[in-house]
């Protein structure tokens, strides 16, 4: 594109000590309809160089490149930009063609998206129909949806029977407002929520397997970092914090710690089997919250649906010793489990 017949004209200057300056490339005008000649001002000197002259033309290549370096470097900006530009345009594509996939998907597995309906107002989280659509992906089929309505609070604490899927709504809620925020398709048949400032996990992990740390001191420098990077506006999401300590100690912290988060005017979801914790929330209103349980049927069958309710002092262990074993808890005529826990 650059190259041109003609051969390449330059402009220069003479120092006073007769050295080259100011050595600049020059366009070559063309005048007339059919015969193009070179339009210089004034005399015109021409120096030939002999054609075994290999000290010469080595010279004359080493000006023609100092010459064309600007010009080189400003065709290879040109082209890093138009490579940028083509770059960002590939992995922009990218993210709407993963919007259109994921709707065909879900569509295929029968569940439905929406559009969220993005609030001015803070702390705003109501959905419809809500679910996971990464429990979708995986399997294939439908899922159980759920309806959230926090309203206006922001404290949602989630109890119930365990595998009653309180940590799926905790991802799924999660998800919705991620892809809300991301503008695109949310895994619901409605959403009206805030924006976020930003989307925090604190989940429970595996005993450290080189002891270099306490398993709570590990759960307690995970949230102190999150605390360091939260932010009013923020949604964090706790998944049995806490859980390995005692009940009373650890109802204590996670009391602490969410009720200081809720104060700096961050959302924040709890997913506790804690029932001092979600108890003392619950009796004392404070912070105002919303309490759902996981729904469990009379035969003990989870129905995957939760919904409005205090929390109860028993996660119903028994049942998934009962499903795992066939049988239900061997009795205990020395009481040593303890006398059982009353609301």
């Amino acid at each position: 594109m650059l190259g041109r017949e003609t051969g390449v004209l330059m402009h220069a200057g003479l120092s006073p000590g007769g050295e080259l300056t100011d050595l600049r490339l020059r366009v070559v005008q063309r005048v007339g309809r059919f015969f193009p000649h070179y339009a210089l001002r004034g005399p015109t000197y021409v120096f030939t160089l002999p054609e075994r002259d290999q000290a010469g033309f080595d010279a004359l290549r080493t000006l023609r490149d100092r010459a064309l370096w600007s010009v080189a470097r400003a065709a290879d900006e040109a082209g890093e930009q138009v490579r940028a530009f083509f770059v960002a345009l590939r992995r922009q594509t990218a993210f709407y063609l993963g919007w259109l996939n994921l709707r065909e998907r879900l569509a295929a597995a029968g569940m439905a998206v929406c559009r969220p309906d993005p609030r001015a107002d803070r702390d705003v989280f109501r959905a419809r129909g809500l679910y996971d659509p990464c429990l979708v992906l995986r399997s294939g089929a439908g899922v159980v949806p759920n309806d959230v309505d926090t309203r206006g609070h922001r404290l949602l604490v989630v109890t119930g029977a365990n595998h009653g899927g309180k940590t799926t709504l905790l991802r799924a809620i999660g998800l919705a407002q991620l892809l809300a925020d991301a503008g695109g398709y949310v895994p619901a048949t409605s959403l009206a929520c805030s924006s976020a400032t930003g989307v925090l996990t604190h989940w429970a992990r595996e005993e450290d397997a080189g002891m270099r740390h306490g398993k709570l001191d590990e759960e307690l420098a995970r949230m102190s970092d999150l605390v360091d990077r939260v932010r009013p506006g923020s949604l964090v999401l706790s998944n049995e914090s806490f859980s390995s300590t005692n009940e009373a100690e650890a109802s204590q912290i996670g009391l602490d710690v969410f009720r200081a988060l809720v104060d700096a005017g961050v959302r924040v979801v709890v997913v506790t089997h804690l029932y001092d914790l979600a108890e003392t929330l619950h009796a004392t209103g404070r912070p105002p919250a919303v309490f759902l349980r996981a729904e469990r049927g009379a035969d003990g069958e989870r129905t995957y649906r939760l919904s409005a309710g205090p929390p109860l002092p028993t996660a119903y262990a028994r049942d998934l010793y009962r499903r795992e074993f066939g049988d239900d808890l061997p009795d205990d005529p020395e009481g040593l489990a303890g006398p059982p826990r009353v609301p």
